[in-house]
């Protein structure tokens, strides 16, 4: 076999089964790279089970920001038999396979380019199968050039809770772990030259949930109620963790429909407020988001995306729940969508959404995934000084009316115990005051009123970002996306550098900005990717814009669009 050269960028993957702690590896690699120097990403996909199947997770390092996932692997470390079956369609003959003879022995070598590694059997002699992790990740830091101090460092932090005798194991398989990678790069079988730049040891470290959390957390967020439901946990147990330093109630509610109506409880009393849950879990809380409607109290929505109808697929990806959230609550009412696709926009536009949320006292709902959520890359930092807090409270005079008729339809919105007047609300259909109503002239006057606030909303949308590698408004296809499809998309445009190429990656989905509608007239092509069965995306700007999307790239088996899939429909469309 000839060597592998890898310059500039590399794709580190490991697969093994549940248990075996492929996460612990990421953990520790992605920190160990930084540190050592590198630009990391990585993102993982995982079966719904504590035992068995297979789960892999994939880091790139390199040269340069790299943030989007890839199909390509360079470095494989299969540490179950199930691995090469589990990944056989992304190997290639340049992909060097690691694992120990259990794992490789029924391989063929003129098919897969294999290397004898004996992670499981190190792991054994230390006392167990779960120390392969810790020898893995030291194989693969001593390939990639981590100085041992830097990875020994990273041991102790993460293993020293666990006790004196599990640490001083871990350390042993750290030196294991070394070993076997010096072994591997004198075999002549690999060599890496990738430019370090040691800045990116001092740069923050994230993954997508915690920008939100950031974000939500920048934005005022008091009080947080949730039911756990993966992929949205992640976020709960973040806000729990800050609660106390930054003075937030974190309540785990019995169900959804409970925690959605405990977050408009706090709301009413003025706390900003919000609720996490994932799809099948929020279909339980349609009730509370149409209560929120009717008594105009502001509650901010976090849905973190997977696979359904149902459970579907608990583990995975998708963005499915976009028309869920736009046709939620029955009758008609206004809200904001919201979808970031980068760690700079989850921070702002959570942030933003409990200023709306409280300024025009609606449901806003901020839309994730699991790819979204799981991510992580580096990044200098992320800016909140200019973040502020926007307070819209009333203080209440005697003959205060919660409802009040105003001409944008916003009525000065007052707490308990702030003033001097009653805030009546009611879940029926109320006059000015709040009290129940079946006067059929005021019914219609209350509906006019909610709905009149969606002329402010919509001149406030946010607009997407517009990308092109030549800088220009001059582009022949618009290339369309939200959500966490925006570093894959962009990362395909830069390495295309076509100038008839544009990006217009969507923020808010809902309402929509007027910008989207100027940019689709202006392109003889335009193409969506979305991570869903019929476009929904797609079909929400026909519906706001009349204008149909001439091409729907729709992924919906559970992993998000790599890189190579974009680039090869971006090539095949440039050829009509």
């Amino acid at each position: 076999m000839s060597m592998i050269k890898l310059e500039e960028d590399v794709s580190l993957v490991l697969c093994g089964e549940a248990g075996q702690g492929i996460q612990s590896v990421e953990n520790i690699m992605v920190q160990a790279l930084k540190m050592g120097g590198y630009h990391v990403f990585s993102t993982k996909e995982y079966m719904s089970r504590v035992r068995g199947g297979q789960n892999s997770t994939q880091i790139r390092a390199s040269s340069k920001r790299v943030k989007a996932y890839r199909d390509r692997i360079d470095i494989l470390v299969a540490l179950s038999k199930g691995a090469i079956p589990h990944l056989e369609k992304r190997i290639t003959e340049n992909t060097l396979i690691l694992g120990d003879d259990e794992v490789l022995q029924d391989l063929e070598e003129k098919y897969y380019n294999i290397l004898k590694a004996p992670f499981i059997s190190k792991a054994k002699k230390l006392g167990g199968l779960i120390f392969s992790n810790v020898i893995a990740a030291g194989a693969l830091s001593c390939i990639m050039g981590v100085d041992k101090e830097i990875f020994d460092e990273l041991i102790t932090l993460l293993f020293a809770s666990k006790g004196e005798k599990i640490l001083e194991n871990d350390l042993k398989a750290g030196v294991e772990g070394y070993d076997i990678g010096k072994k591997i790069l004198d075999s002549g079988r690999i060599s890496v030259k990738i430019e370090k730049n040691q800045a990116t040891g001092k740069e923050i470290l994230i993954n997508g949930t915690q920008a939100v959390g950031l974000g939500c957390i920048s934005g005022g967020c008091k009080f947080i109620s949730a039911y756990p439901m993966t992929p949205s946990s992640p976020l709960q147990v973040f806000m729990a963790e800050n609660a106390s330093e930054f003075e937030m109630v974190f309540e785990q509610a019995e169900d959804e429909i409970a925690a959605l109506n405990m977050a408009l409880g706090a709301s009413y009393a003025g706390a900003r407020a919000m609720t996490a849950t994932s799809g099948s879990g929020f279909a339980l809380m349609q009730e509370g988001v149409g209560l929120a409607g009717m008594i105009e109290t502001p509650v901010v929505i976090y849905i973190a995306q997977r696979p359904g109808p149902a459970v579907g697929l608990p583990t995975r990806t998708a963005q499915e729940d976009l028309n869920l959230a736009l046709y939620s609550g029955p009758g008609e009412f206004p809200r904001i969508i919201f979808a970031p696709g980068n760690f700079k926009d989850a921070l702002e536009l959570s942030h933003k959404a409990f200023n709306l949320a409280e300024k025009y006292q609606i449901p806003v709902f901020i839309l994730s995934d699991q790819y979204m959520a799981d991510i992580y890359y580096n990044l200098p930092s992320l800016d909140i000084e200019k973040l502020e807090v926007e307070d819209y409270l009333f203080e209440t005079d005697s003959d205060y009316k919660r409802y009040l008729f105003t001409p944008d339809g916003i009525s000065p919105r007052g707490i308990p115990g702030y003033g001097q007047g009653l805030v009546c609300v009611d879940s029926d259909e109320h006059d000015e005051e709040g009290h129940i109503t079946e006067d059929l002239n005021l019914r219609t006057s209350m509906v006019d009123k909610r709905l009149k606030k969606m002329d402010k909303i919509r001149k406030e949308a946010v607009p997407g970002e517009f990308f092109s590698t030549s800088n220009s408004s001059s582009y022949k296809t618009l290339i369309m996306g939200w959500g966490s499809t925006y570093w894959p998309l962009k990362e395909a445009l830069l390495e295309m550098d076509n100038d008839n190429l544009a990006l217009l990656h969507l923020k808010q989905l809902y309402p929509l900005s007027s910008q989207a509608g100027e940019l689709i007239k202006k392109a003889k092509k335009s193409v969506m990717f979305e991570n869903n069965a019929q476009g929904q995306m797609a079909q929400l700007i026909q519906k706001e814009t009349d204008l149909k999307i001439d091409h729907k790239v729709l992924k919906y088996n559970g992993m998000p669009f790599s890189v190579e899939e974009i680039l090869a429909v971006l090539e095949t469309l440039e050829e009509e």
